[in-house]
């Protein structure tokens, strides 16, 4: 990463104060607090133990009058049979640009894979013998991000996809990351 996107990178941090979102909303269960969402992401996956899952998390963004309101989705998704997935809101001021808020989608996101990965590991879920490893073999979890080949955010694909590579996640870009792209971008 580039000392001036770390640059940019770190002054949204800052403003932002809490990174991740309080509460999360979800079609099937309604609003729930981040215990309650990881409750049922985990009984659904308990429902069927050979089915194979996969957990995909996405942030996408939309900027108004210089305050940004960001929205994060988690997806439990069972391979040719549907999931489910929740989705939480947060505004944060002073995200002038589009590389500020290109940045912050990528850092919340990596903010809640890494929660999420700490918290299975805690419950015995997940063989992780440091959370600081990302997401280990025996969790299919990728970070969706909402940029591309195409339009502003190209130049931004390396930097972004190193980030989250380098803190040991699996990541996608457009065209393929529809969690960004299609799931939290419905509620943003």
């Amino acid at each position: 990463m580039s000392s001036n996107s770390f640059k940019i990178a770190e002054k949204s941090m800052s403003k932002a104060g809490q990174i991740l979102p309080e509460s999360y909303n979800s079609p099937t269960y309604g609003q729930l607090d981040w215990q309650d969402a990881l409750a049922k992401m985990i009984w659904f996956m308990s429902r069927d133990t050979k089915g194979h899952y996969e957990i995909i998390i996405g942030t996408d963004s939309e900027a108004q009058n210089g305050t940004a309101d960001f929205v994060s989705a988690v997806i439990v998704h069972k391979k040719g049979k549907g999931g489910v997935y929740f989705w939480g809101r947060q505004k944060i001021l002073n995200l002038h640009s589009m590389k500020q808020r290109i940045w912050q989608e990528a850092l919340i996101s990596l903010a809640l894979a890494e929660k999420l990965v700490y918290d299975f590991a805690q419950m015995g879920l997940i063989n992780q013998p440091r959370p600081s490893l990302g997401a280990p073999d025996d969790l299919n979890l990728e970070i969706h991000v909402d940029i591309g080949p195409n339009g502003e955010t190209r130049d931004m694909i390396a930097e972004i996809v190193g980030m989250i590579r380098a803190n040991g996640f699996k990541v996608a870009t457009k065209p393929s990351s529809w969690g960004a792209s299609h799931v939290a971008d419905r509620h943003v």
